[in-house]
């Protein structure tokens, strides 16, 4: 029997392709593939996050930035001239403006520099005079963006400031004039990614839309309180879900392990060596460069659930796809399968579509049926970022997985 196996193998090998994948990185203000926290001063921890395939290396000094982009990576800064106010008292105006002509001379010219970190999570009262704050920045070097990220959206009020979570988040947009949106989210509970994470999408992505802001996504990337602990499968399912919703930017809380509670398995522990974490970091990193020249020319048309979680719509509102069957071989019994297909069209109107598979346990093989069933699907490759005809074992979904596919 071991022998009728070799001998398979051999004669069906040459039927396999054998690539090794080295796709061109994503610039930053395309697609945003982001360590959330303190960027270190050191040239081989900068190397090793631009082999992971990182483009922003997180919050860095000024003094830090040449080592940024000999590393071949962005930052924003973060420095008391941009962010060290009393945000509901600031100092006289003239005071500022000094603060941030200084900052220009020093961090102003560097390509390194993406923009300035302002604020994390801040509440509703707080962000008039970051807009302050910013506009001042914005006037002396246009090219550099302010940096605030956003509270989920379960947040209660009297931490967010309003009750109006919706207002909250346009403040990014009319207030601070931030040209992304910025959020974290971070569910995944007991082998389950909680609708918290979904619905949180729901929410931006149809904001994002409303105001023409792409919007970034800050996920979880270390294990800490009850959270799960990294895998293949908790970094698929929270990037390509944010993929399918039309996100343009990924941002890891942390690469960086902190030093305090229980956290753990980020990709560096505090030891400053890599963990495992790392070469999943890697590995999802790689498909996002691969995949983002062409996601960067899409437009989200719809997002739709197997299982819509609150304010989600069902498959049955899709206008791509009739129906998805999924099933699991070799398992009994069978598992029921959960998925959601994000939609999108290009600049010439040509559909797509990116399915996902929302279970973090098992894999599925999978069959679409389209709307318009003479049409035919073009797979785009995880690993070249080219397009392929889709076929032979390409119906399979890993945990968390998606599969990137154009109507033709």
């Amino acid at each position: 029997m071991m022998r009728t196996i070799a001998l398979f193998l051999l004669a069906t090998a040459a039927a396999w392709p054998q690539g090794i994948f080295h796709p061109q990185p994503v610039a930053p203000k395309d697609f945003a593939i982001m360590a959330w926290g303190g960027s270190p001063s050191g040239p081989d921890q900068l190397r090793g996050m631009q082999e992971a395939g990182l483009n922003i290396s997180g919050f860095c000094k000024a003094e830090d930035l040449e080592r940024v982009r000999a590393a071949g990576l962005t930052c924003f800064v973060t420095d008391r001239r941009a962010n060290g106010y009393d945000w509901t008292s600031l100092p006289p105006e003239a005071e500022i403006r000094k603060q941030i002509a200084s900052l220009k001379q020093e961090a102003g010219g560097n390509p390194a520099a993406l923009g300035f970190y302002l604020w994390d999570e801040p509440a509703v009262p707080l962000m008039a005079g970051m807009g302050k704050v910013a506009a001042l920045l914005r006037e002396a070097m246009p090219d550099k963006w302010p940096y605030v990220n956003l509270f989920p959206y379960r947040v209660p009020p009297d931490r967010l400031g309003t009750d109006n979570y919706d207002d909250y988040v346009r403040m990014l947009v009319h207030t601070i004039h931030q040209p992304f949106l910025s959020y974290d989210n971070y569910s995944l509970v007991s082998g389950e990614m909680l609708d918290y994470f979904y619905i949180n999408l729901e929410i931006v992505r149809r904001l994002s839309l409303e105001t023409g802001t792409p919007f970034w996504n800050c996920i979880l990337a270390n294990s800490h309180f009850n959270y799960m602990e990294p895998s293949d499968a908790t970094f698929n399912l929270q990037v390509y879900a944010t993929l399918a919703y039309g996100g343009r930017g990924i941002q890891y809380f942390t690469y960086f392990t902190p030093e305090i509670g229980n956290y753990r398995l980020g990709a560096i522990d505090q030891f400053g060596n890599r963990t495992p974490t790392w070469d999943l970091l890697r590995r999802i990193n790689n498909q996002i460069h691969a995949l983002a020249p062409t996601l960067i020319r899409l437009h989200s048309t719809g997002v739709y659930h197997s299982d819509p979680p609150e304010q989600a719509k069902p498959l049955s509102a899709s206008r791509l796809i009739k129906s998805v069957h999924m099933s699991q071989r070799y398992v009994r019994p069978p598992v029921g399968a959960r998925f959601l297909i994000g939609e999108f069209e290009d600049g010439q109107g040509r559909p797509y579509f990116l399915i996902v598979n929302k279970d973090l346990k098992n894999s599925f093989q999978f069959a679409i049926e389209l709307r318009q069933p003479e049409r035919k699907l073009i797979r785009i490759s995880n690993y070249s970022g080219k397009e392929e005809p889709f076929g032979r074992e390409m119906d399979w979904l890993a945990p968390g997985a998606g599969i990137l596919f154009r109507i033709e």
